[in-house]
């Protein structure tokens, strides 16, 4: 799932995910978009309990301004995704970046061979999706 703001940014999140799935060998499923990071855990929990998935990864980016904006926006989708998680008990990698700005963001978001958070938030999600097969939930 990937929030269509930034997307210069969520693009190069979104090749990281799928290089990490590769590796993987782990099956793709639909791209899923939402307008931003704040819609992510609605978006989230409607996948989650569509019983189509085992895993999922959510991509955005949230960058500084100069309001609390950020603050609300990134600390929202961060608990919103937890809540999901918790309530479900479907993995989400957590691949969104929150950063003071644009160059940050981009080195959160590089190539092969750099950091990229989205080729993180693949390997975390699959990891997870093995645990909760392995001990499933009471």
């Amino acid at each position: 799932m990937r929030a269509t703001w930034n997307p210069e940014i969520v693009d190069r999140l979104a090749a990281g995910v799928e290089r990490g799935l590769d590796e993987l060998a782990a099956t793709h499923a639909t791209e899923v978009t939402v307008p931003g990071c704040f819609e992510i855990p609605l978006a989230a929990k409607l996948l989650a309990g569509s019983g189509q998935v085992d895993a999922m990864v959510v991509l955005g980016a949230v960058i500084r301004g100069e309001t609390t904006h950020y603050e609300l926006v990134s600390g929202g989708a961060a608990q919103g995704v937890l809540a999901v998680q918790l309530e479900t008990g479907i993995p989400i990698g957590f691949g969104l970046v929150t950063v003071e700005n644009e160059e940050q963001a981009m080195l959160r978001s590089e190539g092969p061979g750099g950091h990229n958070v989205g080729e993180d938030a693949a390997y975390v999600a699959v990891a997870m999706a093995l645990l909760t097969r392995d001990f499933p939930a009471c």
